[in-house]
């Protein structure tokens, strides 16, 4: 059980990683003189990487979202990981996975709703690739489901036992 639970954790701590590094990291959108992030414009000129403010023609609704959205993934994952702790030393077999379960599952919902609106909003006309960002930002939606199902499962596991 105790191996179950280490693997449980560095499965949260990779979530964790890959949720931080889609949101602080320069590269949802690129193209070989740009890089988009969910922050800022990068435009290489002169041989060299320079910040610009995102563009107006961006809808600000929508990208205060993907921010917010970003964010909040982050938050909930990282609150996810200290309740588990908590919950490991406090709570009675059979409740003691589900609020992590819970955390890890609004932090998948974040995530995704951050790339979806990312997917449907912007660059629709425009040439150029998603980025390792956006595509990190995918495999923590991934990591953090499958965690949240994991925590769910191992609630019931931990209950028959």
């Amino acid at each position: 059980m105790l191996i179950l639970l280490g693997l449980v954790f560095l499965l949260h701590i990779a979530g964790i990683v890959l949720l931080l590094a889609a949101t602080i990291n320069n590269g949802w959108w690129v193209t070989s003189i740009m890089s988009t992030d969910i922050w800022a414009k990068w435009v290489f000129t002169n041989g060299a990487w320079n910040y610009t403010d995102m563009p107006t023609s961006y809808p600000q609704d929508f990208l205060q979202a993907v921010q917010a959205s970003a964010i909040l993934a982050c938050i909930f994952s990282i609150v996810g990981i200290f309740v588990f702790f908590a919950q490991l030393f406090t709570l009675a077999k059979g409740k003691r996975f589900t609020l992590s379960g819970i955390f890890q599952f609004l932090a998948c919902l974040c995530i995704m709703i951050a790339a979806a609106i990312y997917t449907d909003i912007f660059h629709k006309n425009e040439s150029g690739d998603y980025g390792p960002s956006f595509i990190l930002a995918w495999i923590a939606f991934a990591l953090t489901f499958i965690s949240s199902v994991i925590y769910f499962v191992l609630r019931k596991k931990v209950r028959e036992a």
